[in-house]
């Protein structure tokens, strides 16, 4: 299959379905990807409403994006993670511009974890804030029991 992406940071995409990411059709690029902090781009050109201001489901598609890549991380080697709960708040039009997204973990246990996604336009005013919580499902070798320190 020709086009599309081989991986969205540190997450390969399988060969049948890397024509189909919905990534390249908004044009999200992963700029760092560590544990906790994932920072991406989304342009606001092919991302408008009929009115010429940026679709407020691009930023919920570009917000479950960083934040899921960063549950993805916090899975660890073999794991698993998945969107639960999505909440967006849009502040503010955009009608032109690259816009960057910060996902930053606020909690991270064994099976779930949650995350704020701020979106800026390129003067770094907040376009988004949301949140999101996934389910993290850590791969059979790596569970530990949850405990109380």
């Amino acid at each position: 299959m020709s086009g599309g992406t081989t991986s969205l940071g540190p997450v390969a995409v399988h060969d049948d379905y890397r024509g189909e990411q919905l990534v390249d059709r908004l044009g999200i690029q992963i700029v760092r990807a560590e544990q906790g902090l994932v920072i991406g781009t989304m342009p606001v050109v092919g991302n408008r409403q009929p009115f010429g201001v940026l679709h407020g489901g691009a930023n919920a598609v570009f917000a479950e994006t960083l934040g899921s890549l960063a549950a993805y991380m916090a899975a660890g080697p073999g794991g698993n993670a998945v969107g639960l709960d999505l909440s967006c708040s849009h502040h503010r039009w955009v009608s032109h511009g690259l816009l960057t997204g910060t996902a930053r973990a606020l909690h991270e246990h064994q099976a779930v974890g949650t995350y704020e996604i701020a979106i800026e336009d390129e003067r770094e005013r907040r376009v988004c804030t949301a949140l999101l919580t996934c389910s993290i499902r850590r791969a059979a070798a790596a569970h530990i029991p949850w405990r109380q320190p």
